[in-house]
């Protein structure tokens, strides 16, 4: 038994002592990677808004009173037409009988200037009264006349008062505001309350998104919007925009437009109020090579760039034995990277501009041979984490590099510091 235990631990321990050595063997790669991949990208423009019903009626009402009698409450459907609340109409008919009473007088005192205008005319017409009496007895008729007109008038607003006491759907649609209560007292004299609010159709919605000044020049009527809302995470809605306004609003310093998008609801998922967090389609990719952003904004450091050099030169130096080592090295440069010759400062990198144009960049990698490479590559549109690139010289799953694990002494790997201070005088 004793044996057994002996054999065992020398066998563990021989077993880890290989191990560890042989990971002490195998060197760590200095380099992070990325991997290049084929896909589909989308370049979007991103924004929130909140989901509101196409159109929107609110109900208040032009009288003042006590809430009577309610007959609809929150997401009730209403046609148009319907009753949906009654004030009190004890007050409004008050004020009706009180109009009836006053035209009733003034009808009266009509009746009485037209009979003594007519007793008047024939003695006028025997000078048997002056024609002061005369005068004043057309005028009395004109007076009563026109008061009986206002009293008319007097009559019909108490009676559309109170007809107003009726409130009544002015649409058909869905209740999604209520605002009071029966007893409660409504005052209409100086604004009419509010007291539902109706949406016309919910089957149809809108967004009301904010996009920034920065952005808002990529928008076009038509274009496609994907949004989600917080209740259904895991689901993608869809809109159109339909109306990007002119009005912009001022928050923090920031300008930011209002843009309409058209939503449909048939399933009534989406409810008003809603918050959506919008992303607008600009422009799509189909089956492009794609690369994570590290990969473009990394820097290469200036031991990797004597390496490139170093075989560049060793290259040009077997293949043309009678040449300088300079102008093999400036050719095979050019030959490289285009139109960059391998001189000067401004030397390519990776993420920046290598050409002259920002949609260039220069994308490093190891080849089959574990040998340092280096690619051009022109970008397209990116999704904010991936961009497009177009190359002739990669293939989809080629590792690319995006950062140095292990640095030289002296080396600076500061993503802040410039290219142009990076760079050894000369290029490479």
């Amino acid at each position: 038994m004793r044996l057994f235990a002996v054999i065992a631990a020398v066998v563990i321990t021989g077993g880890s002592l290989w191990y560890f050595s042989r990971g002490n063997t195998e060197p760590a790669s200095p380099y992070r990677f990325v991997t290049l991949e084929q896909g589909d990208i989308e370049s979007v423009v991103a924004s929130t808004g909140a989901l509101d019903a196409v159109t929107t009626v609110q109900v208040g009402t032009q009288v003042s009173g006590i809430i009577a009698s309610i007959y609809v409450d929150f997401n009730d459907r209403v046609r148009q037409g319907q009753v949906i609340a009654r004030i009190d109409t004890t007050l409004l008919w008050s004020a009706v009988r009180d109009a009836e009473s006053n035209l009733e007088r003034n009808q009266a005192q009509l009746r009485q200037a037209e009979r003594e205008l007519e007793r008047l005319e024939p003695l006028y017409a025997q000078k048997f009264v002056t024609e002061v009496d005369y005068a004043q007895a057309q005028y009395d008729l004109d007076i009563a006349r026109a008061t009986t007109r206002s009293a008319e008038i007097s009559l019909d607003r108490a009676r559309q008062n109170l007809s107003y006491a009726t409130i009544i759907a002015p649409i058909s649609g869905t209740v999604i505001e209520r605002n009071v209560d029966v007893g409660q007292t409504v005052a209409a004299s100086f604004s009419a309350p509010q007291l539902f609010l109706i949406a016309d159709d919910l089957s149809r919605m809108e967004i009301l998104a904010s996009v920034d000044e920065s952005d808002i020049g990529q928008i076009r009527e038509g274009q496609v919007a994907r949004f989600t809302v917080q209740a259904y995470l895991d689901e993608i809605f869809t809109g159109t925009v339909r109306q990007v306004r002119l009005q912009s609003t001022v928050e923090e310093n920031v300008v930011n437009y209002t843009v309409v998008v058209d939503v449909e609801n048939p399933d009534g998922l989406l409810l008003p109020g809603m918050t959506a967090t919008v992303d607008f389609l600009i422009e799509t990719a189909m089956d492009v090579l794609k690369v994570p952003n590290a990969a473009l904004r990394f820097r290469a450091t200036p031991q990797m760039f004597e390496t490139i050099r170093a075989r560049r030169e060793a290259n040009a130096s077997s293949e043309r034995p009678g040449r300088s080592v300079d102008g093999a090295q400036q050719n095979a440069g050019s030959r490289q990277t285009g139109t960059w010759s391998g001189g000067g400062s401004g030397g390519p990198g990776a993420g920046g501009s290598s050409f002259g144009d920002s949609n260039f960049t220069m994308l490093w990698y190891l080849d089959a041979n574990g040998e340092l490479m280096m690619a051009p590559a022109q970008t397209g549109i990116t999704d904010g984490q991936m961009t497009e690139i177009i190359t002739a010289q990669l293939q989809p799953g080629t590792e690319i590099i995006a950062g140095v694990t292990q640095q030289s002494e002296g080396d600076s790997n500061n993503p802040f510091q410039t290219q142009q201070q990076r760079f050894r005088p000369g290029g490479f």
